[in-house]
């Protein structure tokens, strides 16, 4: 979750350039449901996530971002690198079919399903000093997504040091054609959805977005859902 200021002159729509990613996928299979949990408005959230397992994240009020960070779970100084995910897939949105990459180029996560045309990838997470920064020294006390980034990495015995950079499911920042960056209201509704498959072992880190100074979570944050399901089985995938 960006800490930008959100002009309107961002309200556009993103150029074709960087939007060219199809969002449209057939049905994932999900597989049967093993674990559900409602993440709190501004709560963290984590959870190991094994190989073929899928994640899917529902925003159950509408208009709220979820950030995340992605880790091999096996090795946490493999993480998500948004720059190898870019570059893998040439457009700065994730969409269905988006592989989250290590810096390395090793599949982390693989997007396979969503019911949200795009997710961004550019925001970043908000903190006490971006907020700052951005807002003013009246909001240093406010909780960020930072805050939640550490809580949870603490479980892991992850600190500052481990904190990538980071998705924001569901945010909309278009791309102007100058570059300029904005955040604006949200694409999403209340009860759609992102799902990801883990390709590896994955540690999944998520912030439920704090941010109240800005459009990104409708200046309101609201509730988000976790459903981890088993995957797809080998006997699915061959008649799938």
């Amino acid at each position: 979750m960006s800490t930008m200021t959100d002009p309107a002159s961002t309200t556009s729509a993103p150029s074709a350039s960087v939007a060219s990613a199809p969002f449209t996928a057939e049905p994932a299979v999900l597989g049967t449901e093993l674990r559900r949990e409602p993440v709190a408005p501004r709560a963290p959230w984590s959870a190991r996530i094994p190989a073929g397992q899928v994640l899917t994240i529902v925003d159950l009020d509408g208009n709220q971002a979820v950030d995340f960070l992605a880790y091999d779970a096996e090795d946490t100084a493999r993480a998500y690198s948004v720059q190898a995910t870019l570059q893998g897939q040439d457009s700065v949105y994730l969409t269905a079919g988006s592989v989250l990459r290590t810096h390395e180029y090793d599949p982390l996560m693989t997007v396979v399903a969503t019911d949200v045309e795009r997710h961004d990838t550019l925001g970043g997470a908000c903190s006490k000093e971006s907020n700052t920064l951005r807002y003013g020294h009246h909001t240093w006390s406010q909780h960020g997504c930072a805050d939640n980034f550490l809580a949870e990495l603490s479980k892991y015995g992850m600190g500052k040091r481990d904190q990538v950079s980071n998705v924001n499911w569901f945010m909309n920042v278009p791309v102007d054609p100058d570059g300029a960056l904005g955040i604006v209201d949200g694409i999403s509704a209340p009860g759609l959805s992102v799902s990801l498959r883990a390709e590896r072992d994955t540690l999944v880190i998520v912030s439920n977005c704090p941010q109240i100074n800005n459009p990104c979570n409708g200046f309101n944050p609201s509730r988000t859902e976790m459903i981890i399901s088993a995957g797809a089985t080998d006997t699915q995938k061959q008649e799938g």
